[in-house]
């Protein structure tokens, strides 16, 4: 029993494309979430990987869900040594004040970075967790990626902003829930630092009418302020590796 267990979310992109090349090594299985498959990660895997790519919409969160939870129900007992749920996949709709989001687009985006950004995270951590309760003693983590936007509020940033702390509060509730189980899941909800992606990318590309720091984003890129995704995917897993891992539910890699 010596095979460590990674599920990630949003792996085909960005960082997660970056934590999904460096997870996929010997001795791991690693499931990828995502709406498309990366043949890079197929074609790189080591001796000794086992790799799963699901294409997955994450806005239908009920059957991502579903699908996990009955890919776990059957995977035999005392395959795995860890298992950890990485929900790193998030989105940012179109860049605007809330009261400007009223046509039908609009809002069909504000709900689907809710989805993606929230629902989502919840309902594959409560998939993940129920499926492997009865693993044993086992070492379970959850990590969910979080955003300094999840504590800071921000201009046109409503839906991002909500689902961000939506996500750091639900850790919390989950780390109580955990904490009175004999062999609950350690959790974490963890702020990554600003990252140079695409997401990076629409921001500073953002009408200045409508995103009042747009010139803020823009200078991270020219300052050289942004953390490359692969330094950003250290990080962040070296994180996950830490003896202390979960003691504070909510936490940010820069207060390391």
């Amino acid at each position: 029993m010596t095979q460590q267990l990674y599920i990630l979310t949003g792996a085909s992109r960005g960082m997660g494309l970056a934590m999904a090349r460096q997870l996929l090594q010997p001795g791991h299985t690693l499931v990828c979430m995502a709406r498309h498959t990366q043949p890079e990660l197929t074609t790189g895997a080591p001796a000794g990987a086992v790799l799963e790519q699901w294409t997955v919409d994450l806005s239908q969160a009920t059957q991502a869900a579903q699908q996990l939870h009955a890919w776990l129900a059957a995977q035999p007992a005392g395959r795995y040594a860890g298992a950890t749920l990485i929900n790193n996949a998030g989105v940012i709709p179109r860049i605007a004040p809330l009261s400007a989001c009223t046509s039908a687009q609009d809002m069909a985006g504000l709900a689907n970075a809710l989805r993606v950004g929230l629902e989502a995270p919840m309902l594959l951590t409560a998939a993940f967790l129920g499926a492997t309760e009865a693993w044993g003693a086992i070492p379970r983590k959850v990590l969910n990626i979080s955003s300094g936007l999840g504590r800071r509020a921000m201009a046109s940033q409503a839906s991002y902003c909500a689902a961000k702390a939506g996500m750091d509060h639900f850790t919390r509730c989950l780390a109580l829930d955990e904490a009175s189980k004999p062999h609950g899941a350690k959790v974490c909800s963890l702020a990554p630092g600003v990252i140079d992606t695409d997401m990076q990318v629409q921001l500073r590309g953002a009408n200045p009418a409508d995103f009042p720091d747009v010139q803020n984003f823009a200078s991270l890129k020219t300052g050289g302020m942004l953390t490359a995704p692969a330094a950003a995917a250290a990080r962040v897993l070296a994180w996950l590796q830490r003896p202390d891992f979960g003691s504070n539910p909510v936490a940010d890699v820069r207060d390391a």
